[in-house]
């Protein structure tokens, strides 16, 4: 079963993508501009700078951005799910809610579970949710607004997956707050991991994790690890 193909949620995602890149075109297009420059290493020491000052000014300064993942990454956070037989799932950053339907998607085709989702931004969990209506995925999500280092201190049980897409300085707290319930094998993906506290805990083996790099939109900052101590 995959109920991207051909079902409501087909419909929502191309939606979604579509609304995401008008959306987001101008700061796409700052991004980009900042790589074909060579100045994207300090666009991103200095925006990590602010974050670390102020995530929530950060955050609420975003509010009406999607900010949302590319539909080659969604499929594959489809993919992963589906190949660990996912049941709960954990995602710091629901923004707008287009990772989300792909997340429970995989949940759906999978036979049931949860996936509990973290927003800082009133008005993104409301547009999640309404969205998740659309796709027919409602039932499968719970996404919790506020701070994530508070709503995300229960999860429910052991967690077979985990997605960091939200503030990027929160990465390493927000992993360790779910380190303890992590299944053996749950992968761990980041999007935008460009914080080097980050970077090097699981990078070193010695704390439980093998890491790689994803080919999938390079320059976004795409990491994969694998809980494996």
């Amino acid at each position: 079963m995959n109920v991207l193909i051909n079902t409501p949620v087909t419909g929502a995602l191309h939606r979604l993508h579509r609304d995401a890149r008008d959306s987001d075109r101008d700061l796409m297009e700052a991004v980009a501009h900042a790589f074909a420059t060579g100045a994207s290493g300090q666009a991103i020491a200095d925006f990590l700078a602010e974050e670390r000052a102020d995530y929530r000014g950060v955050c609420q300064g975003l509010s009406g951005n999607f900010l949302s993942v590319s539909p080659a990454y969604g499929r594959f956070l489809y993919m992963t799910a589906r190949a660990c037989r996912a049941r709960r799932i954990v995602e710091f950053g629901s923004a707008m809610g287009i990772s989300s339907i792909y997340l429970a998607s995989a949940l759906r085709d999978n036979g049931g579970g949860k996936l509990i989702g973290s927003e800082i931004e009133t008005s993104k969990v409301v547009r999640a949710q309404f969205h998740l209506g659309a796709a027919e995925l409602g039932d499968l999500v719970e996404i919790r607004e506020g701070d994530a280092l508070e709503t995300l201190k229960d999860v429910g049980g052991p967690v077979d997956m985990l997605l960091l897409d939200g503030a990027m300085s929160l990465y390493l707290p927000v992993l360790k707050l779910i380190e303890p319930h992590l299944a053996p094998g749950a992968p761990v993906l980041a999007e935008n991991a460009f914080a080097e506290d980050y970077l090097d805990y699981v990078g070193d083996p010695r704390n439980g994790y093998l890491t790689l790099p994803l080919p999938i939109d390079r320059g976004r900052g795409n990491v994969y690890s694998v809980r494996v101590g």
